[in-house]
């Protein structure tokens, strides 16, 4: 239970292993950060555990790579939902006219249909407002994501280049 909230080599260790997973993808810089970008844009919906399918279907609709929906997916975690459920929550609310203040959360306990209804008004303003601030942090996320990809790639690929031509026929014969 504690490695759901806090991992065992903690937050700065796991947010590395991301940033190089998303590098090491090989398709092209656009691809990479329109998928990314496609699971920040599911972590803003309040439908917890159907991120990864969300940001997946987002990415292949748009034809960005899966693979980095579900690392964008990972904006989503237990240290940022509770800013991002308040802020979604509230520019609903300030987008349908309604006080936030209003939603009551007493009916939640009171059995299955009893928290249907308790919930609804909660999900409604969370789902109208998670969709203009998915789409902005997205928006926002898919350039530096696509800059960092492209750097990354175009330094690997000239190391490859000088590694390959150290290796070929005569290059020692050169350097001589």
């Amino acid at each position: 239970m504690r490695e759901t909230v806090w991992p065992k080599s903690g937050w700065r260790r796991w947010a590395l292993y991301i940033y190089k997973r998303v590098l090491r993808i090989a398709q092209s810089p656009h691809a990479i950060a329109l998928g990314f970008s496609a699971g920040v844009f599911a972590s803003f919906t309040p439908f917890i555990g159907f991120h990864f399918m969300i940001g997946l279907a987002l990415a292949w609709v748009l034809g960005g790579s899966l693979i980095a929906s579900a690392f964008g997916t990972a904006i989503g975690n237990p240290i940022t939902f509770p800013a991002i459920w308040a802020s979604t929550f509230h520019l609903g609310c300030l987008m349908l006219g309604r006080d936030p203040g209003s939603v009551s959360f007493e009916n939640l306990g009171g059995g299955m249909l009893a928290a249907a209804d308790a919930i609804l008004p909660l999900i409604k303003p969370m789902v109208v407002g998670g969709a203009p601030l998915g789409m902005v942090v997205a928006f926002l996320m898919y350039f530096p994501v696509r800059a960092v990809v492209a750097y990354h790639q175009s330094r690997r690929m000239a190391r490859l280049a000088a590694a390959s031509a150290a290796d070929a026929p005569g290059a020692h014969a050169q350097r001589r």
